[in-house]
């Protein structure tokens, strides 16, 4: 606790918190206007922390819609409780994460998606092209406490630091204006929870590793990879038992399955059948692309500038995560669609014939061909693939005005 409450410590975790911005939590205090609040009362906390009388404030619950039509629960701390829970984490980490599996990905210094998906590929091109997937029900919000503790008693001998870890386990939510306790759960929000998941599900790491399995775990996704059904199904319901029986989690059955490897998805990827067993895009994140790229350029009281302001700002960082894949094909025809949706919506922004008309002979488009496209009666999205307009409307138009790629660079 002596770490943890180090002015050096709380410091480095308050920049953390700022840089990470986030909205107020139960008190209503912003991250901007924390040191203020914080100026008077810098001593006390210091002293409250190093005798272990800290007392973590309720969160504020928030709900944010998934787009399967559910909805993802949140548990926001105050800006003090996430400089906390910060401080806490810097001092913890470097003590339990190198215990941690190698098999494990998932909110992890210098571990990350990619590297989760580039495991389980070569799995799969070792022949383990058999996949048990399993997903955690609910995992954040199911977590025995009792056990989480006792676990972590045994690794941290600080009495202090338990209790305050254990008050922020406990200490209630607030929804419209009520607060609910919790018994269960290491609420979603807080910088602690994701350090605190890995170590309750490490048990379930050591398990698959004693068992001799192959598998990735990206936080509550964990996939195993075998050689045969038959030896998937046995490895299905022996995990289910371990994981409901021994860790007192729920496995979400609905989400969970055998299958093959390009028949499910992983951090957002699927595989090609085949020895390469080559990374691909799965079928449902190419859809979620589609979706907020229709959103983007569906007409509106948006500048066709902002709309490119936008859309280049999303785009970037899909193609920093999804530019992993190995099929350039599919990048380059997600490239072009994107330039259809954008010719579209500036011919529906020009409205009438004679400013098509004219502003097609702007973009150096023959008179001739300007008039009989400015004159069509064919929609916008037809119309976007019209030679002129391509021309009016190039790769390298796109390019020079911002509007990124999603192939790669390199």
């Amino acid at each position: 606790m002596e770490e943890v409450a180090d002015p050096a410590n709380l410091n480095e975790a308050w920049k953390r918190v700022r840089a990470n911005r986030g909205a107020p939590g139960s008190d209503g205090i912003t991250v901007e206007a924390f040191p203020d609040w914080l100026g008077p009362r810098k001593e006390q906390l210091v002293e409250e922390l190093r005798a272990g009388t800290y007392r973590p404030r309720v969160l504020r619950r928030m709900r944010i819609p998934k787009p399967n039509g559910g909805e993802r629960i949140l548990g926001i701390p105050t800006v003090l409780d996430r400089v906390v829970q910060q401080a806490i984490l810097q001092v913890l980490q470097p003590i339990l994460d190198p215990s941690f599996s190698e098999h494990s990905y998932g909110f992890r210094p210098n571990r990350n998606a990619h590297q989760a998906v580039a495991a389980a590929q070569t799995y799969i091109q070792q022949g383990y092209d058999w996949v048990v997937d399993l997903d955690l029900e609910a995992f954040f919000d199911r977590v025995n406490h009792d056990r989480l503790m006792s676990r972590l008693s045994q690794r941290i001998a600080d009495k202090r630091l338990r209790w305050i870890i254990r008050g922020f386990l406990r200490s209630g939510v607030m929804e419209h204006g009520v607060t609910i306790p919790t018994t269960e759960g290491t609420p979603q929000g807080g910088p602690l929870s994701p350090l605190l998941a890995n170590f309750v599900l490490d048990e379930l790491d050591r398990e698959l590793e004693e068992r001799g399995l192959r598998f990735v775990r990206y936080a509550d996704d964990a996939n195993v990879y075998v050689r045969s059904k038959r030896a998937a199904d046995r490895a299905f319901e022996n995990l289910i038992g371990v994981i409901e029986g021994f860790l007192q989690l729920k496995v979400n059955r609905a989400k969970s399955a055998v299958g093959r490897p390009w028949e499910r998805k992983l951090l957002g990827f699927s595989f090609i059948r085949g020895p390469e067993a080559k990374r691909r895009i799965a079928p449902k994140a190419l859809e979620k692309l589609k979706g907020k790229v229709r959103r983007l350029t569906r007409p509106g009281r948006f500048s066709f500038l902002d709309v490119m302001g936008r859309l280049k700002r999303y785009l970037v960082g899909w193609r920093s995560y999804f530019g992993f894949c190995q099929t350039p094909t599919i990048l380059r025809d997600l490239d072009s669609w994107i330039r259809r949706r954008l010719r579209a919506l500036i011919w529906r922004r020009w409205k009438t014939c004679p400013r098509r008309q004219a502003e097609l002979r702007k973009h150096a488009v023959n008179p001739q061909a300007a008039a009989k496209l400015a004159g069509s009666s064919l929609g916008p999205w037809f119309l976007s693939r019209a030679t002129p307009l391509q021309f009016a409307f190039s790769t390298r138009w796109f390019a020079a005005h911002g509007l990124p790629s999603l192939q790669p660079t390199h």
